[in-house]
């Protein structure tokens, strides 16, 4: 609320931003790695040490903030990371706070109340080292997600799906290859022999990586690749790829309506809402409006696991009029235009769709789906967001349909 209704949509979303957290990422990935260590001031925790002796509650406050300072290059990272995940949520900061602070004082907590639980704790030991390895490679691999909303919003199309994949089997294939102990960091001990529980994980990274490659597979519905449905909204959709371009759109539609082409999984799409409307009026079809996003995650899902339906697919292709409107594009706007409600510059095509979604809809999350009449430009049905039901959207396309029809029946003038 303080920076705007589309302040958190922006960070989301915007290259720089995501390109700065692809560049902090990596940094905690070397950090755990072992080639340096992340950590604040000595003179901090020496003061706050100091503070903390008083035996009051201030005194314990400043106890727990010096164990917090001592294990910030253990913990740093890690909180680090989750708070960039979660900044794209209003509350996420403040419950991945809660959770932080919770984790860290459950146990000195229970120790105190129980005592005798202090002779369970495995000892320290190179084992520990492991996990920071194996977190750094997890820290590295989550990097390219941020790099790869860079790429497709500022649209420099370099890190397609094959290439992101391809890293990512990389990644996931090295720290198998690690926990097998074909190779160590500078802070491992020196190797001896495989323990049952490293064999294990060891283990299901490897099948993990080797679940990846099956993300090479063509999916013959999309004359695509075959989108793995737990990497949705954090790798590339498929079909930004190199190898498996779309076909061309119609280009008697297109010579006509620029924005049109094809979206995902081979679909007929505008992406300009007055061409679209245009079509429609044309071919009496409805509009479905998707407001989307390059970066946005339950779009990719709808996408790449509702839309493969071949009832949704078909409804979508033949019975309605898709018109996507990114509201992340960074093609910028020349000259900016003003909206004049909002008091504000549209600078991009993406700040244009996110102005009108809020105008009309007077909402600014992704996805949403509205179907619209393209006569008197009304809503036909109350609008969809995000719901994982084949089933539902399925339903969802047919009231829309049946709406549409309902409305061109009950229209004064003959039918024929």
């Amino acid at each position: 609320t303080l920076f705007g209704a589309t302040a958190l949509n922006d960070l989301s979303t915007n290259p720089w931003a995501n390109l700065a957290f692809f560049i902090i990422f990596v940094v905690f990935a070397f950090s755990f790695f072992g080639y340096y260590e992340i950590t604040l001031p000595s003179s901090w925790s020496t003061k706050t040490d100091a503070m903390g002796r008083n035996g009051n509650l201030i005194g314990i406050f400043f106890m727990a903030f010096t164990l917090a300072i001592v294990s910030f290059s253990c913990t740093g990272p890690i909180i680090g990371t989750a708070l960039v995940q979660s900044a794209t949520s209003k509350i996420g900061p403040s419950i991945v706070m809660l959770g932080f602070s919770l984790a860290l004082a459950l146990p000195f907590g229970l120790f105190a109340a129980f005592p005798a639980w202090l002779q369970t704790l495995p000892k320290s030991g190179s084992w520990m080292n492991s996990v920071k390895v194996v977190l750094g490679f997890i820290e590295l691999a989550l990097a390219f997600k941020f790099l790869s909303v860079s790429d497709m919003t500022s649209h420099w199309g370099f890190l397609r799906y094959e290439l992101f994949m391809a890293i990512g089997i990389l990644l996931f294939g090295l720290t198998a290859a690690y926990l097998f102990g074909l190779f160590k960091f500078p802070h491992d001990s020196p190797f001896k022999k495989l323990s049952p529980g490293r064999k294990i994980i060891a283990s299901a990274f490897s099948i993990w990586t080797i679940y990846l490659c099956t993300g090479f597979f063509t999916n013959e519905k999309t004359s695509s690749y075959h989108s793995l449905s737990i990497l949705s909204g954090l790798a590339p959709p498929a079909y930004y790829n190199f190898f498996k371009p779309l076909p061309g759109a119609d280009e008697s539609i297109k010579s006509r309506f620029p924005s049109f082409g094809k979206c995902a999984n081979n679909i007929d799409c505008f992406k300009d809402y007055f061409e679209g409307v245009a079509y429609a009026k044309e071919v009496n079809k409805p509009v479905l409006l998707d407001f989307t996003g390059y970066g946005c995650v339950n779009c990719r899902k709808t996408e790449e696991h509702i839309w493969v339906d071949e009832k949704v697919r078909k409804k979508l292709s033949e019975d309605f009029v898709l018109v996507s409107l990114y509201c992340d594009d960074e093609t910028p706007i020349l000259p900016p235009l003003y909206s004049e409600s909002r008091g504000k510059k549209l600078r991009n095509i993406g700040n244009k769709w996110e102005d009108f979604q809020i105008l009309n809809f007077q909402q600014n999350s992704q996805p949403l789906y509205v179907p619209v009449d393209p006569i008197d430009q009304q809503t036909l049905i109350p609008a969809r967001g995000y719901h994982s039901s084949i089933m539902g959207y399925q339903n969802f396309l047919d009231c829309a349909q049946q709406a549409y029809k309902a409305k061109k029946s009950s229209s004064l003038g003959m039918q024929y």
